[in-house]
């Protein structure tokens, strides 16, 4: 492979490199993306819920209800 002179293609050079003679890492960035895929699912499921979906019919109350909020703060 020949040697890239600019500064961001020797460093992009030297993360795809390293990426491709991993072995056992490879498993591990696995098991940490599929972690946190799982971890912010259950974020937005459980603790994030739609509450301008569920409380207002249409978008024009929503952008009411949003507007007011803000202006009264």
């Amino acid at each position: 492979m020949a040697v890239p002179q600019n500064f961001w293609s020797r460093a992009l050079a030297m993360y795809v490199d390293g990426f491709r003679n991993m072995t056992v890492g490879r498993s591990l960035w696995a098991l940490i993306i599929v972690k946190l895929v799982i971890f912010f699912a259950i974020l937005k499921i459980f603790f994030f819920p739609d509450i301008l979906a569920s409380e207002y019919d249409s978008d024009a109350e929503r952008a009411d209800a949003v507007r007011s909020a803000l202006v009264e703060k």
